[in-house]
């Protein structure tokens, strides 16, 4: 990885940093790019279970990067062409997020605007910091406030009305805001955000590998569930898989015999 993205790992957990503090981790074309090598790679990396996702510095992520050179056209490319092809980028990483097979833990502190609401958003649970500052920016600049999944993912999460307050607006949320309409799981302290997102992985390893991997999906798939009956039928299926897998075995021993279960990942 390039320095503009830092990846630790931990025992099953990698730490995924943003690193361009000097520009409050706005997104460039080389981020962008780092970004979406790191989430499509996860495909094909089991041992990874766990990923979280934090900023460096004093933000988690300021948005684009407008600085000229940040994002370089290419040779005989029209406006709209290169519009597109950075909207796509970008776009392009919020759903290798949600396809890679590990959840994604977001630590939030300072601002996460316009595309850094929409990492936030992307990821599978919110740790907030009390100075965590989200807004939908894109409309503040003469564009709209339905960007980079915006207007899927808000209206899922805090519900039609609060979603629209903040898209057709602009205004920012706090952290605080953020809590009480269940954005965020939990509010901590800036210095504790790590602890934090590594004790909920840490709960989350407890988990048998393909159960944790199959629960991310079926969540996700269940959001956008025509009827109860087809939410029912993605969960029947998946547990009817995982009954048949040695670890199910393993679980069903380790509960008997008062002792914590041996994953396998089979």
């Amino acid at each position: 990885m390039s320095a503009e993205l830092l990846v630790e790992t931990r025992d099953g957990v990698e730490i995924v940093t943003l690193n361009r503090p000097d520009k409050l981790n706005a997104m460039s074309a080389g981020l962008i790019a780092e970004l979406d090598a790191y989430f499509r790679g996860l495909q094909d990396r089991l041992d990874v279970r766990v990923v979280i996702l934090r900023g460096a510095g004093r933000a988690f992520c300021a948005g684009l990067d407008l600085t000229p050179g940040s994002w370089p056209g290419r040779e005989g490319e029209g406006p709209v062409q290169g519009g597109w092809r950075t909207q796509r980028a970008i776009a392009t990483v919020m759903q290798l997020m949600r396809q890679c097979l590990q959840p994604v833990i977001a630590l939030g502190h300072g601002a996460a605007c316009g595309g850094g609401f929409s990492l936030l958003l992307s990821s599978d649970v919110r740790i907030g910091a009390p100075s965590l500052r989200m807004n939908a920016a894109y409309i503040k600049i003469g564009l709209g406030g339905c960007d980079m999944g915006s207007s899927y993912f808000l209206p899922r999460l805090v519900g039609a009305s609060v979603a629209a307050e903040f898209i057709l607006t602009g205004n920012f949320m706090g952290a605080e805001r953020a809590l009480q309409c269940g954005l965020v799981s939990r509010v901590v302290e800036e210095e504790a955000l790590l602890d934090a997102g590594l004790e909920l992985a840490r709960d989350m390893l407890a988990t048998a590998p393909m159960g944790l991997r199959l629960s991310k999906d079926a969540l996700n798939r269940n959001i956008d569930a025509p009827s109860f009956e087809a939410a029912l039928a993605i969960e029947d299926r998946q547990q009817v898989m995982l009954a048949q897998t040695q670890d199910f075995e393993e679980a069903k021993r380790a509960f008997a015999e008062k002792r914590p279960p041996e994953y396998k990942d089979r």
